[in-house]
C-alpha cells in the first residue's frame, strides 16, 4: 500500500472560480450574495417571500449563501435564486430601497449559464465525497462521462457555459495526465466488478494485467512463506512430535495418497495466477448499484489470489469532505446561545448527531 497514491482524488473538486474570471460573472453572484443577505437580516422580507412562493406555487425553500470552505455552496446559492427568481421579484417590486437588487435578464442568463455548466459537476462531487462505499474506482468512469456526454459541447450552450465547460475539462486532464496516476485509476477500474476493462484502453490493458499478476505472485509467495515456517514452528514445538521416539507405521490409505499426491505436477504459480485473472474477466459485469465489496467476499473462494488485490485497491480515498460536515455539525450545536459549553460536552453532542 505505500506506494498507493491517492492525492489525486482531491482535484476532482474542481472550485468555479478558476473557470468562471468574468466581469458579468461577478457582477451576477455579487448580486446573489446581496439578495441572500438582504432577505436573511430582514423578518419582513422573509414573511413576504414565503407569501409570495405560496402565491406562484413554488418551493417554500430560503435563500442560501456561499461558503468559501464548502464545495460546490456557490452553484447551490446561484440555483436557489433562480428557483425563487419570480418570487424575489415580486417582493422586492413595491421596496424603492431595494428594487435595483433584482437581477436583470443579462444576469439571469449569466446564472443559467454558469448553473447549467456547474450543477452536473456538484452532483458527481456529492457522489464521490462519500465515505462508506467505495469510490476510487468510480473516478475512470467519471471522467470519460464527463469528457464525453457531461462537459462536451452542446449546440444549446450559451458562450459562457462552453468557455466553463472548456475550462474545466482542460484542467481535469491536466491533473489527470500524470502516468501513474493513469496507471492506479486503470487497477481499481480493473478491480471494480461493475467495470473491469470497460473504461481501460487497449493499449494500457497488457501493462494493468502485468502488473496485478506481478503482486499476486509476490503475494502468494509471501504467503506460502509465512505458512511454511508457521507449520515449521508449530511442528518443532508440539509435545506429541517431541514424545514420539519410534517410528510410526504406515497404513494402507497413506501409501495411496502419496500415490496420487506424486502423480499430480502442481501447476507453476505464474499459471495459477493467469487462469484465475483470465477467469475473473470471463464472470458477467455487475449491476451498476452493486456493492463491489460485497461481490468479492462472496466469490473470495473462487479468486482468492485476486480478492487480496481488491482488498488493496477498492478503497474510498481520504478526502476532507467526512471532516467538513463534522466541523458543519459543530458549528451547528455551538451557537451563541450554547458558547459556554465545555469541549467534552461539545464532543458528546456532536458524537450523538453523527451516530444516532
Amino acid at each position: 500500500m505505500s506506494n498507493t497514491n491517492f492525492t489525486f482524488y482531491f482535484i476532482f473538486f474542481f472550485p468555479p472560480e478558476n473557470a468562471i474570471k468574468d466581469g458579468s460573472v461577478s457582477r451576477a453572484i455579487g448580486l446573489c450574495k446581496k439578495l441572500v443577505g438582504h432577505f436573511s437580516h430582514s423578518w419582513k422580507k422573509k414573511a413576504a417571500l414565503t407569501e409570495a412562493q405560496k402565491e406562484l406555487k413554488l418551493p417554500e425553500h430560503s435563500l442560501i449563501t456561499e461558503c468559501p470552505t464548502r464545495w460546490g455552496s456557490k452553484e447551490k446559492m446561484i440555483a436557489r435564486v433562480l428557483e425563487q427568481m419570480k418570487a424575489i421579484s415580486q417582493v422586492l417590486t413595491g421596496d424603492r430601497h431595494a428594487r435595483s437588487l433584482i437581477p436583470t435578464w443579462q444576469d439571469a442568463e449569466v446564472l443559467e449559464s454558469i448553473h447549467k455548466a456547474l450543477h452536473p459537476l456538484s452532483e458527481f462531487t456529492d457522489a464521490l465525497s462519500g465515505e462508506e462505499y467505495v469510490s476510487i474506482s468510480y473516478l475512470k468512469p467519471v471522467l470519460h462521462l464527463l469528457a464525453t456526454s457531461v462537459l462536451a459541447e452542446d449546440a444549446a450552450d450559451t458562450d459562457l457555459t462552453r468557455s466553463i465547460k472548456t475550462k474545466v475539462l482542460a484542467y481535469l486532464n491536466d491533473k489527470y495526465s500524470d502516468l501513474n496516476t493513469q496507471e492506479l485509476l486503470d487497477v481499481a477500474s480493473f478491480m471494480d466488478p461493475r467495470f473491469k476493462t470497460q473504461y481501460i484502453s487497449a493499449d494500457n490493458l497488457p501493462a494493468i494485467k502485468a502488473r496485478l499478476k506481478t503482486e499476486m505472485v509476490e503475494s502468494a509467495r509471501r504467503t506460502h512463506n509465512q505458512e511454511k515456517r508457521s507449520r515449521t514452528e508449530t511442528a518443532q514445538n508440539s509435545p506429541s512430535a517431541q514424545a514420539s521416539g519410534g517410528k510410526a507405521k504406515k497404513t494402507i490409505g497413506s501409501l495411496f495418497k502419496t500415490s496420487a499426491a506424486s502423480s499430480a505436477l502442481p501447476l507453476p504459480l505464474e499459471d495459477v495466477v493467469e487462469a484465475e485473472l483470465n477467469s475473473y474477466l470471463l464472470t458477467p459485469v455487475i449491476d451498476g448499484e452493486d456493492d463491489p465489496l460485497a461481490w468479492w467476499k462472496v466469490h473470495n473462494i473462487h479468486f482468492p489470489r485476486l480478492c487480496k488485490m481488491a482488498r488493496k485497491y477498492l478503497c474510498v480515498p481520504a478526502t476532507s469532505a467526512p471532516s467538513e460536515r463534522l466541523f458543519s455539525t459543530g458549528g451547528n450545536i455551538v451557537t451563541c446561545t450554547r458558547s459556554s459549553l465545555k469541549p467534552a460536552k461539545v464532543d458528546m453532542l456532536v458524537f450523538l448527531a453523527k451516530n444516532l
